[in-house]
């Protein structure tokens, strides 16, 4: 789905209310914009945090030596610890 905003010239846009309401920011909320070099992602915290989740799932399935875990216990390891 498309929608048209407008920008002022200090920089504000505003959401149209049935897309503030289906993400969940009918009262305010926070948006990461993403630049790429097609354009820009907006998404919410949330979406933003599931996606740096995938990509992390992406890169670390299948491999449990990258784990939180295994790093911690790596550092201590490595640090004498």
């Amino acid at each position: 789905m498309t929608f048209h905003v407008n920008i002022t010239p200090n920089g504000r846009l505003s959401l149209p209310a049935e897309l503030r309401k289906r993400l969940g920011l009918a009262n305010g909320g926070a948006l990461l914009i993403e630049e790429t070099d097609n354009g820009l992602i907006l998404r919410t915290v949330a979406q933003s945090v599931a996606h740096a989740q995938a990509l992390a799932r992406r890169y670390t399935a299948d491999k449990p030596e990258t784990s939180v875990d295994a790093f911690l216990a790596n550092r201590r390891s490595e640090s004498g610890e």
